[in-house]
């Protein structure tokens, strides 16, 4: 939508990713991640850690449930979404406002970390080529151990 403001965020998740419903079934993901700048002291010849931006994020549908089952607390992610920015009035009668992020993307930063991907189906939709990919009746080999040399299971969406 126009207007709206993109951002892009590197942090590590401050708590487990908590995994909510709507009264209309609507899974919903919702996380804190805490960025901090680090800069070079030259005068302490060290690097030093700037105040960390606290964002709350929520993460929607299929990719809020992939999320909860990824991610947990400490890991470095990367989430890019809506910046919105909400005004309150909190429990003492006090103005406040936050902002957070809307997100469309989270992946885990491979910066200091490695990760094994695994392809989820959603149930009653068939992928783009048919169905998932099974395992050949007398076959040791599951479909992520395949050769490198073998066709994927599915093509890539773009």
């Amino acid at each position: 939508m126009a207007g709206e403001t993109l951002v892009t965020v590197v942090g590590n998740l401050t708590a487990d990713v908590e995994l909510r419903y709507t009264n209309s079934g609507i899974p919903v993901a919702g996380f804190t991640l805490a960025s901090t700048p680090r800069t070079f002291d030259r005068d302490r010849n060290e690097f030093v850690d700037g105040e960390p931006l606290f964002l709350r994020c929520s993460l929607w549908r299929q990719a809020g449930e992939n999320a909860a089952q990824s991610l947990s607390k400490g890991m470095r992610v990367i989430v890019q979404g809506r910046l919105k920015q909400r005004t309150f009035d909190d429990k003492e009668g006090q103005r406040r406002t936050v902002f957070e992020i809307d997100a469309e993307e989270v992946a885990a930063s491979l910066t200091y970390a490695t990760a094994t991907v695994t392809k989820t189906y959603r149930a009653g939709v068939p992928a783009q080529s048919g169905p998932a990919p099974t395992v050949r009746p007398g076959s040791d080999v599951t479909p992520a151990q395949s050769s490198p040399s073998s066709a994927p299971a599915e093509p890539h969406p773009f």
